[in-house]
């Protein structure tokens, strides 16, 4: 099991914030692909992959990261400096 955490304008897509799922996926992009079978909102707030930003056990990561052994993994927008 696996907690998943979804920040502004992707957990407004989704429609909720947290879940905690069962999924066999390795890297990042297999838990999107398999996220995105889950609905319309899911596969909306996945649609562009390349402009989400991933934690894993809330460590930057990328499409490409090991999830195998995470607890934690957390979509959000790409982050501003100001």
């Amino acid at each position: 099991m696996v907690k998943v955490l979804y920040f502004s304008w992707i957990r407004e897509r989704i429609g909720h914030s947290m879940e905690t799922i069962e999924t066999d996926a390795k890297k990042v992009n297999d838990l999107i692909q398999e996220l995105k079978t889950k609905g319309d909102g899911y596969n909306f707030a996945f649609s562009k992959p390349s402009v989400i930003c991933v934690a894993i056990d809330q460590e930057l990561g990328d499409m490409n990261s090991d999830i195998s052994k995470a607890n934690e993994i957390a979509f959000f927008p790409p982050m501003t400096g100001g």
